[in-house]
């Protein structure tokens, strides 16, 4: 029998009637998202890749849903049982997460995940040398992959007693007890890791998240100071440290430092570009000491070849932007009379950096590119405790209240 939509006695009762199959259809969708959700959260990642499956196919432009089913798809990788699957595991995962970013997700570790896996899967990873130490490890894997947390913990730690300096052994064994809610164990775990290898930053900043969990909001501030100094051009101990930033109300920030002269480097060639306006408002000298600066800068070359002998093509270097800076500090103490008060203000930063011995760590952490960051490993080797203080003093005090 027809439905009169004209009678608004039947309309009335057919708009109900869709109202609650709709609501019904809405709520019914609702339990299937947050289960799917939980069962992520909880780590039970087989359990929830089928849900998320099937929510990809209703919200194909949800962000959060191919987000997580990205991740989800590339964990297979750790349980597949053939190389050939894994790869393909990979390569989904991969193209589902830059699919998710299209849709506007954007974090750190998506951006981080799409920059590490190579557009066709790549190839299985290797942990160690040694094969039965490749085969705990993987085990142990699969086995967290499955919710299987006490496997997990037993698989990587007889990857650590075959291979005591197994720096993800140790890692993993803190993340499963992170996993778990243990989250004691956990920090003893991150803290092995971190004696193993102090110079990577992944222990460090899961050790932060473990104790934010636990509210210890200062421990975990300085453990993510730990993980941006041991690595501070990657992404995630970058985010590690911002985030908690954030959440406890610290402004974070490098002091301000304008630099008016330019340096572009070609072989035997050198151009310096400098901002003509710093000439008509000349501060006490601040115009020489800048046209000092890009002065020095412009003739290292033949100075880099003394400096580095051991790299054959000139780079920009931590050495290079130091003396720089402190040949432009040596004119402005050559100048007579006048206000030190109104020096250019980014000299007087750097002057105060310099007096401080925190000069090249700033330039490292403030400055960096892609040829100062590689002089970095060697400067931490013996400075890390001027990285830290000036992480301290400036980083966490806004800049150092810089006005």
């Amino acid at each position: 029998m027809p439905i009169n939509l004209k009678s608004p006695k039947i309309a009335i009762l057919v708009l109900l009637l869709l109202a609650s199959v709709v609501t019904a259809a809405a709520q019914q969708d609702d339990a299937e998202r947050q289960r799917a959700f939980q069962l992520y959260r909880d780590a039970k990642y087989v359990e929830a890749l089928p849900l998320f499956e099937q929510l990809a196919l209703k919200y194909p432009e949800d962000p959060a849903i191919i987000e997580n089913l990205g991740l989800l798809v590339f964990t297979q990788s750790a349980y597949l049982k053939t190389p050939e699957e894994r790869k393909t595991a990979r390569k989904r995962g991969r193209a589902l997460l830059v699919q998710a970013q299209k849709l506007g997700a954007n974090n750190e570790l998506l951006t981080a995940m799409i920059a590490g896996i190579p557009l066709d899967g790549g190839e299985d990873g290797s942990f160690s040398p040694k094969q039965e130490v490749n085969e705990a490890m993987h085990e142990g894997e699969a086995a967290f992959a499955k919710g299987e947390f006490t496997k997990a913990i037993e698989m990587y730690q007889r990857a650590l007693l075959l291979d005591p300096n197994l720096y993800e052994a140790a890692l993993f064994t803190g993340d499963v007890y992170f996993k778990t809610a243990d989250q004691v164990k956990a920090g003893e775990w991150f803290a092995r890791a971190t004696k193993i290898n102090p110079d990577r930053e992944t222990a460090y900043r899961y050790w932060g998240d473990s104790l934010m969990k636990q509210g210890k909001v200062t421990e975990a501030g300085e453990k993510f100071v730990e993980a941006y100094i041991a690595e501070p051009y990657n992404r995630l101990a970058r985010a590690g440290f911002v985030n908690w930033g954030e959440k406890v109300h610290v402004n974070l920030a490098h002091p301000r430092v304008e630099l008016p002269a330019n340096v572009s480097q070609k072989p035997g060639e050198a151009t310096l570009s400098i901002d003509p306006n710093m000439f008509g408002k000349d501060k006490n000298g601040s115009a020489a000491a800048w046209v000092t600066y890009g002065l020095t800068r412009a003739g290292w070359q033949e100075e880099f070849a003394k400096q580095y002998p051991n790299e054959k093509t000139y780079r920009h270097s931590l050495k290079e932007e130091a003396a720089a800076m402190r040949a432009a500090l040596k004119v402005l103490s050559e100048q007579k009379g006048g206000d030190a008060n109104k020096i250019d203000s980014s000299l007087q930063v750097i002057k105060k950096l310099d007096k401080e011995g925190l000069l090249e760590a700033f330039i490292l952490l403030a400055l960096p590119d892609q040829g100062i960051a590689n002089d970095f490993p060697a400067y931490r080797k013996t400075h890390t405790e001027d990285l830290r203080r000036y992480v301290k003093m400036y980083v966490m005090t806004g800049g150092g209240n810089q006005q």
